[in-house]
């Protein structure tokens, strides 16, 4: 499976390595960084590079590049979803997952790694396990392992280590029984310069943070479970349940987890939550137009917050004078990027920004006008139309307290012009 790991910086720095079968040498890393320098930007790395004897299989979270390196046959989608898994633990132990907090719990890192993986194959990956194998850290702890010299590992197995239920232990209590769900949904969408939907589609999850004692048993039902056809779940989901009812029947982790991811494609009758209108001109030997204005889809309802414009301009673009009618906008010239910042749009007062463009003389004038990027987010509402329906426990006799959000924000989101 993996055979070692490196995790690399911003910069290029790799500060943290782990061998699990053999040693293999961070010259690996040359590929890497050579198909780094041919991508734009760090997210666009490919998830897996080709070596003469390796496989390299890449992962970039935190401003953090995480590079397996594997030798035999295996699925990329399963090393993938291990990095993923790891930054979950590293981001649950230490609140983030930066290289300061990484640096700072070196010998926690290593520790969560060997229990993680054995010999390179996934053996420990709940955070109900190792946190019962490993002691999270905290400011005491520190103290007394620096006094007595102690480590933060347990020196018993945990109880649910060859229990049927692995993400939950027994014996669990809380003064205070408490459910609480967050649907989060991403759209990601191109609109072409006349503000019809090209493509557009939504990534979705259910994250949920459950406190309740005992070992309680979860049906949560959907008002509309048909839009949901292409689902990753959790392990403690009851597969055959859904298939047969669409109700999700679950025995929950203790804290807080992912329960479901979930993708919705063509969505045809679905807009998005805010429109452009655009003017982009270019002229040769004199000064360009940009204007755009925003506007809200009417019947939304909701309030749309942190909204934010970003064009890269053409390299012909020397400066840009523009004038906002609300929020603030910058311009470097440098990388030749535009960022518009404004904030929440109020519905009686839509934003716009106007002004010149100021282009080199003698440069060729671009072929086609840069697209636009968006950036937002609409609090208590799911683009997509799911809904929550009851939840019900099972096993306890007590009544928590339930709670509900809804979060829809822009993924990507190009706008052509």
């Amino acid at each position: 499976m993996i055979h070692s790991l490196f995790i690399i910086n911003n910069s290029g720095d790799i500060f943290m390595e782990k061998h699990y079968k053999s040693v293999i040498h961070r010259n690996i890393c040359d590929y890497f960084f050579e198909a780094l320098g041919k991508c734009a930007k760090p997210e666009d790395i490919p998830a897996v590079i080709s070596t003469p004897h390796h496989k390299l299989i890449v992962i970039y979270r935190k401003k953090l590049f995480f590079v397996s390196v594997v030798v035999n046959e295996v699925s990329p989608l399963f090393v993938i979803e291990i990095l993923h898994r790891a930054v979950d633990i590293f981001e649950d132990y230490f609140n983030d997952c930066t290289e300061f907090t990484l640096k700072e719990n070196f010998v926690i890192v290593y520790e969560l790694l060997d229990e993680m993986l054995d010999n390179g194959f996934p053996l420990a990956t709940e955070s109900n396990i190792l946190k019962e194998l490993i002691k999270p850290p905290n400011i005491f702890r520190k103290v007394a392992n620096m006094v007595t010299g102690d480590s933060n590992l347990s020196s018993t197995l945990p109880t649910v280590q060859l229990s049927n239920i692995p993400w939950r232990r027994q014996g669990i209590k809380y003064t205070n029984n408490e459910a609480y769900f967050d649907c989060i949904e991403e759209i990601d969408a191109i609109i072409d310069k006349n503000g019809s939907t090209i493509m557009c589609e939504v990534q979705g999850y259910i994250d949920c943070c459950v406190k309740l004692s005992g070992m309680p048993d979860l049906t949560l039902c959907f008002t509309n479970p048909r839009l949901l056809d292409d689902v990753s779940f959790h392990p403690c989901v009851r597969f055959k349940r859904w298939e047969s009812e669409k109700i999700l029947s679950f025995v929950p982790p203790d804290g807080n987890f992912r329960l479901i991811s979930y993708h919705i494609e063509s969505l045809n009758s679905v807009s998005i939550p805010i429109y452009l209108k655009h003017n982009i001109q270019f002229k040769e030997g004199s000064n360009g137009r940009f204007e755009v204005t925003f506007g809200l889809r009417p019947g939304l309802g909701k309030s749309v917050e942190n909204v934010q414009l970003n064009a890269e301009m053409p390299k012909c673009v020397l400066n840009m004078s523009l004038t906002p009618t609300q929020g603030r906008y910058t311009f470097d010239a440098v990388k030749k990027t535009l960022v518009w910042e404004i904030g929440r749009i109020d519905p009686s007062k839509i934003p716009s920004i106007r002004g010149n463009i100021t282009v080199s003389n003698g440069s060729p004038l671009p072929e086609s006008n840069p697209p636009l990027h968006l950036n937002f987010q609409v609090n208590q509402f799911a683009i997509s139309g799911i809904k929550f329906g009851r939840l019900d426990v099972y096993g306890e006799k007590y009544k928590p307290f339930k709670g509900v959000k809804y979060l829809t924000r822009a993924g990507k989101i190009q706008v052509r012009t």
